[in-house]
């Protein structure tokens, strides 16, 4: 039987009290799984992932994280539990060097660990090897989303969470983020992965969600939904535009 590793029940948050931008949605991912959640602008997609992390207070529901509840956990806490979030933005430290970025984000290993963890880091990611005393402001879009993933992978958490890998990045450096992160899947790693190119994101998905108004409207198979004809109307609302025209 497979073995859940995060579970999402009825979850309702906001950054404001009354006014919900998560709406009762409810997800379950499986350790191994890339899970991908889709959805139209506005949905509601960050914000339900931001809300698991600890980023959004939460008003009702229930996050839980191989068993444990960490729905009240704060965010600062989340890595040790074993959630790491990689926001969209401002996910390194500019100034600092590639190497000093994975030092600091490895802080809570034991220090005897973390010299083997870099190493193991910059196996899996030859470029940030090859650049690893460069300032990490000077790296390229595609090499700055590298290290905010090493920088998560590093304490071996039980899920990664990202907001958006591909936000911003040129179409070369899209496939560059997806590529890493069906490698990462491969060895193992738990994904949790909002993202606005669904194509992309559905072609290395294990399953996936659609939320729309902060709701989960529909799930299935990854590689299955993209020529699914619920997916069209709940990103495009053909049916609505249909009944619009013939009461026109």
């Amino acid at each position: 039987m497979s073995e859940t590793v995060l579970l999402v029940k009825d979850l309702v948050a906001g950054y404001e009290p009354g006014l919900s931008i998560v709406r009762g949605t409810s997800i379950r991912v499986v350790r191994g799984e890339i899970v991908v959640v889709l959805g139209p602008n506005g949905a509601g997609k960050s914000s339900f992932i931001k809300a698991i992390a600890g980023l959004v207070p939460i008003t009702s529901g229930k996050v839980m994280l191989d068993g444990a509840d960490i729905t009240a956990a704060p965010a600062h806490s989340m890595v040790r539990l074993g959630l790491a979030f990689v926001p969209q933005t401002e996910n390194i430290f500019p100034l600092m060097s590639i190497e000093d970025n994975l030092k600091v984000a490895g802080g809570i290993l034991p220090p005897r660990l973390l010299p083997e963890r870099i190493a193991e880091m910059y196996a899996l990611f030859p470029d940030l090897a090859e650049r690893r005393k460069t300032a990490a402001g000077n790296l390229s879009g595609g090499q700055r989303q590298m290290l905010a993933v090493a920088r998560a992978l590093i304490v071996h958490p039980k899920v990664l969470v990202l907001d958006e890998p591909s936000a911003g990045l040129s179409p070369k450096f899209v496939g560059m983020v997806f590529e890493m992160l069906a490698s990462i899947r491969k060895t193992g790693v738990t994904i949790l992965l909002v993202e606005q190119n669904a194509k992309a994101a559905l072609a290395i998905g294990d399953r996936a969600y659609v939320l729309v108004e902060g709701k989960d409207r529909h799930e299935g198979v990854a590689s299955q939904l993209w020529n699914d004809p619920v997916v069209a109307e709940l990103y495009l609302g053909q049916r609505a535009k249909t009944a619009q025209g013939g009461a026109a």
